[in-house]
């Protein structure tokens, strides 16, 4: 089952439930999906991979939103996001912890044969396609940059 169908099976369960939050997410995801199959010389489908950065961006969108709302004041605002996120991040693979992404970006490292923080670029092109959707870019970077730097 394609994330577009799963979507929309979920919107039907949103919409029996009166579910107005949830709702509202499930159909900014299918709105997302629905422009990107349609965008300049789309075929109408996008693959596994395009679906996944499209939520993993629509999450990273929903983090950056509620943290400027926390930072101004505005919790009614950071309430509506996180609870959005919550549902977007039902469709994302589950998270790394941390010894989890240590390990695997040891590994790349070791893979790929990086030895200084000069390096980095190379094992950070491997560990974003590696770990897509199962880390932040962020915490990827940081843990990467340690782990040359000792």
């Amino acid at each position: 089952m394609s994330l577009k169908q799963k979507i929309e099976s979920e919107i039907k369960s949103a919409m029996i439930a009166k579910d107005k939050g949830r709702l509202t997410a499930l159909r900014a995801i299918k709105s997302m999906i629905l422009l990107e199959e349609t965008k300049g010389g789309a075929k109408g489908e996008i693959s596994s991979d395009d679906e996944l950065k499209l939520l993993t961006k629509a999450a990273k969108q929903r983090k950056d939103s509620a943290d400027i709302y926390e930072q101004q004041g505005r919790f009614d605002l950071h309430e509506v996001e996180m609870a959005e996120l919550k549902v977007i991040q039902e469709f994302l693979p589950k998270e790394l912890t941390d010894e989890e992404l240590t390990q695997a970006v040891k590994e790349i490292i070791s893979q790929t044969g990086a030895s200084s923080p000069k390096d980095m670029g190379k094992v950070m092109g491997v560990a974003s396609k590696q770990l897509a959707g199962k880390a932040d870019g962020k915490a990827i970077a940081n843990k990467v940059k340690a782990l040359l730097n000792s």
